[in-house]
């Protein structure tokens, strides 16, 4: 088939105003095609990874785990990076809401010895090239105790982070290349979670509780869910997933030491326009769980760790009041409505779980060749398909409500809507594509395919919950596929609850049903490897679950491209930072008030340096501070709570353009003690004599709260 490089120009201007909105063989054989050429291949399996391991019911009746928990910031530059998520060009970090966390739980069972980490972590996605220098970190500090097989990344799906952390040139074209720095706090932040929550292991205990959250999402294609047949629709009572599956986790001596729970929906209550950095409503409602349980005080330890991790959300919306530029109608108000329904319901699901998890840890896992499974039979429509290269359709261009772009959805080759259209199905168009009419086929980009190709699958079980980790955002009705694909093969093992985990451990676009796939909406434009990629996953998962079952060994499949050395970065650093004469860093430029009142918002604004100089990472950018009666300032808040906002803006001075302004914003609590309040600013400036960066802080006159 015809690439398009020789049409990359006139595409390409097209893909950079494009919105994402990403959010984003036969059984029981795995299918492996042979790596391409110039792919290294996977190492020869390790004596223990060949033999037979341990039968999944060697831990029938056993409650007994080791359980650990951590939270670490992540949290990339708040000034002048492009976000991930929308893929607007001119949506830039212009400050931080709330910061972004990796939250690490590490589990092992002692009667087998076997251990997992998973991390939910307030990204858009875990891109692949993170997973595999997170796990060479680990390696070097742990040796084998942690691999590609034990640990799970995933992604909350927040689309206010900032980008350029993927090795692909897909994902990296609104930030202009690869951003190091970023990449680089994402990495360290996950391996240290990893690493803190492994160092805590002690004796615990787990429970498992799950019920139907209602009224918190709405399915944002929902022509595409009715194209699924009517007997399959009719098992269900709603067309997106209402379950919230919640793992709770209590250490021996009664200590509270976090949950996890999954529930599917996007982290889009902010919209294409917001440039602060925010967890969403994901983040923030794992904020709130951590406050109440007393785990999260300014300055103080992670000692309880709440995640609120994402499921198959492909075509799911938090903004059940409508909204514009891909968020709610207002962004800090729908966020907080979202998180607020999750957070409810979590809680709700904490004191009500009852069932003692038992059983033990267990795992399978392989990388597939996603553009060349040979699906069969049993999966498809009878006949034997093949997965295509990786390319997106027109309608991906149109975006999905949680972020319009150009045209519409639901262009098909047997609906085209123009001459462009027209043009895609008659040149460039495939039988393998199906319906879709090509605007870029990714993964015959050279020299290197533009998204990856060779993907991991993995499942991880916790006594009776599987956890089908998948690198995609899989809708509603082929999460549910999927599940009952994985349930069947685990049936007798003891597993109840079959969760879909994700995107995790890599990224490459979604998975829609066959049917849904045959409209064109986003969703099934965005289905990089063609119309039976559900199929090829139900095949390949039947292959982990099964050796799961039986206590059988998996081939790992082909070794995915290690890019690192070939990405590119075209963002220039910080260069100098600049202020008049007269002031010094740290000064204010627009003092607060001398009072407000309760529900009131109060604001003063810095001569300040850029925030890239030092992300502050473990650290923050602002402190609200109140005066105790000794005459002592103690923090009531900082930027990683989502409560007060820093604001950074370039202020052009003469003679350079090189100033900055930093705002921070206070809306006051209505239930605020009164009291003497200030609001104080930390951060660094780099001298553009010999490159060295300073510290400096500032602060507000003091202010009464009434």
């Amino acid at each position: 088939m015809r690439t398009l490089n020789a049409r990359l120009a006139p595409v390409l201007g097209l893909l950079l105003g494009c919105v994402l909105a990403l959010g984003p063989g036969a059984p029981p054989r795995l299918s492996t095609a042979s790596a391409q050429e110039g792919m290294p291949q996977a190492p020869s399996p390790s004596p223990a990874q060949a033999s037979v391991e341990t039968p999944a019911n060697a831990c029938a009746g056993s409650a007994n785990f080791l359980i650990g928990a951590a939270r670490s910031d992540i949290t990339g530059p708040a000034a002048e990076v492009g976000m991930m998520g929308y893929g607007q060009v001119a949506q830039k970090t212009e400050g931080i809401h709330l910061r972004l966390y990796s939250r690490a739980f590490v589990i092992a069972s002692p009667c087998n010895g076997r251990r997992v980490a998973f991390v939910s972590a307030d990204l858009g996605m875990v891109f692949q090239a993170v997973k595999q220098q997170v796990v060479e970190r680990l390696r070097s500090k742990l040796g084998d105790t942690f691999s590609d097989d034990n640990v799970l990344l995933s992604a909350t799906h927040t689309h206010s982070g900032p980008g350029g952390f993927s090795h692909y040139t897909f994902y990296n074209l609104t930030t202009f290349g690869f951003v190091p720095q970023n990449f680089e706090a994402i990495v360290s932040g996950i391996t240290d979670s990893i690493l803190r929550a492994n160092a805590r292991l002690a004796e615990g205990s787990l429970r498992l509780s799950s019920g139907d959250l209602h009224g918190a999402s709405i399915n944002r294609s929902p022509e595409a869910y009715l194209r699924n047949p009517e007997s399959e629709r009719a098992r269900y009572s709603d067309n997106v997933d209402n379950r919230m599956t919640l793992l709770r986790m209590t250490a021996a001596d009664g200590r509270e030491l976090g949950l996890v729970n999954w529930f599917a929906v996007h982290a889009t209550s902010f919209g294409n326009t917001n440039t602060y950095i925010t967890g969403d409503n994901k983040g923030l409602a794992a904020h709130t769980f951590e406050v109440e349980k007393g785990g999260r005080t300014p300055g103080g330890p992670d000692s309880f760790v709440a995640a609120f991790a994402n499921s198959n959300e492909g075509d799911v919306s938090p903004n059940i009041l409508g909204g514009t530029n891909g968020g709610g109608a207002n962004d800090f108000e729908d966020a907080a409505l979202s998180a607020k329904k999750q957070y409810d319901f979590a809680e709700h699901l904490w004191s009500t779980a009852g069932m003692p998890v038992m059983g033990g840890v267990d795992y399978r896992h392989a990388y597939v060749k996603m553009d060349a499974v040979d699906v069969a039979p049993a999966f498809t429509d009878g006949r034997t398909h093949r997965t295509c290269p990786a390319a997106i359709g027109l309608s991906m261009l149109a975006g999905a409500e949680d972020g319009p772009g150009f045209g519409s959805e639901g262009a098909t080759c047997e609906n085209v809507h123009d001459v462009w259209s027209q043009f895609t199905c008659s040149a460039v168009t495939t039988a393998c594509q199906g319906e879709k009419p090509i605007v870029l086929e990714m993964g015959t980009m050279k020299p290197y395919p533009w998204t990856p190709e060779v993907l991991p699958l993995q499942v991880v079980t916790v006594g009776p919950l599987a956890l089908v980790a998948v690198p995609f955002e899989v809708t509603t009705m082929a999460g549910r596929r999927l599940r009952d694909t994985v349930r069947a093969q685990l049936q007798g093992t003891g597993v109840t609850d079959v969760v879909i985990a994700g995107p995790a451990n890599a990224y490459s676009g979604y998975v829609a049903t066959r049917e849904e796939y045959a409209r064109q909406d986003y969703e099934g434009a965005s289905t990089h490897f063609g119309p039976w990629t559900l199929g090829a996953l139900q095949q390949s998962f039947t292959g982990l679950a099964s050796a799961l079952r039986d206590g059988t060994s998996v081939p790992p499949g082909p070794t995915p491209r290690d890019l690192r050395k070939v990405v590119v970065g075209l963002q220039p650093g910080v260069v100098f930072d600049d202020k008049l004469l007269w002031v010094d860093f740290g000064a204010v430029a627009e003092e607060a008030k001398a009072s407000y009142v309760r529900g009131e918002t109060a604001s003063v604004t810095f001569w300040g340096g850029h925030p890239r100089n030092d992300l502050k990472l473990g650290g923050t950018f602002l402190r609200v501070q109140r005066r105790e009666s000794d005459g002592t300032w103690r923090d009531v808040a900082n930027d990683g709570d989502g409560v007060a906002l820093y604001h950074w803006q370039r202020e052009f001075c003469v003679p350079t353009l090189a100033c900055s302004h930093v705002r921070i914003t206070w809306p006051i609590p209505r239930d605020t003690q009164p009291g003497m309040y200030r609001l104080v600013h930390e951060g660094n400036w780099k001298s553009g004599w010999d490159g060295r960066i300073h510290p400096y802080a500032g602060s507000s006159r003091p202010f009464t709260v009434r």
